[in-house]
């Protein structure tokens, strides 16, 4: 199957996650519930979900999970017994699965987390695009679209687009590009944005669907167009340059040319 054809349901990797917490689930409790069954003592909930965390921790170390994957399996267990003890009233959960859900909706349709472009990266994004010939750009997974405002203010030759997939960025970018005219923000799948008409795709994603990217973008833009993604490399694809962000988290920009 090709790498950008989309996944079964069986291969959902949100599916593969649950598996794997079910699974360090039922190890710990097919030994620790007849223990406390033959001792005539009650399950104590609270140890229990830590060897739950811990061995789902370490299932998540051995498969190769990213880092916020072992991290999250780790906390799960626990964090539903300390949870459950503290007699909230449902609707305090509801409000934040709401919550959760109006900002991290690309996080679970598109594997990609809310990550946020420094001021900084802006500068040096378009610091880097004043030595080249583009003149439409587009920020796939644009978050509250502060690299999109400021490409539209720094280059008012350009056209920018900025593409969010969660309601609540997108909601705050709405509101930071209505009086930018350069600037087009789209609410949607980076995955649905044709990217045959821009010179420049700019990416801050993850390393899940950075393979993905690579072959939507070598199949869809012109030869000389570039792909830049911050933080996160193409695997087995040499960048054409590396640009050092001067940030707090010393950001790196990959600049692949097509």
């Amino acid at each position: 199957m090709d790498d950008d054809s989309p996944a079964s349901p069986l291969n959902s990797p949100h599916l593969r996650q649950l598996a794997l917490q079910g699974a360090a689930a039922f190890i710990v409790l097919s030994v620790a519930w007849p223990y406390c069954l033959m001792r005539q003592q009650p399950l104590p909930w609270l140890e229990t979900s830590l060897l739950i965390g811990a061995l789902a921790f370490l299932l998540a170390c051995l498969t190769r999970q990213y880092w916020w994957w072992r991290l999250m399996h780790a906390l799960f267990a626990p964090a539903v017994v300390l949870f459950s003890a503290l007699g909230l009233a449902p609707g305090w959960y509801l409000a934040a699965f709401v919550l959760m859900f109006l900002v991290y909706r690309g996080a679970l349709t598109s594997r990609v987390p809310l990550y946020l472009s420094s001021p900084e990266t802006a500068r040096a994004l378009t610091g880097w695009l004043a030595g080249t010939p583009a003149r439409k750009i587009v920020d796939l997974g644009a978050g509250t679209g502060g690299v999109a405002c400021a490409l539209a203010r720094l280059r008012e030759d350009a056209q920018v687009a900025g593409v969010e997939n969660s309601y609540l960025p997108w909601a705050i970018g709405c509101l930071r590009t209505a009086r930018l005219p350069n600037c087009r923000w789209v609410l949607g799948s980076l995955w649905d944005v044709p990217l045959a008409e821009y010179d420049v795709a700019y990416a801050f994603l993850s390393p899940e669907p950075m393979r993905r990217l690579w072959l939507k973008a070598t199949r869809e833009m012109r030869p000389g167009a570039w792909l830049i993604s911050n933080s996160f490399r193409v695997p087995d694809v040499e960048a054409t340059a590396e640009i050092d962000v001067d940030d707090a988290r010393k950001t790196r920009l990959y600049c692949y040319r097509l």
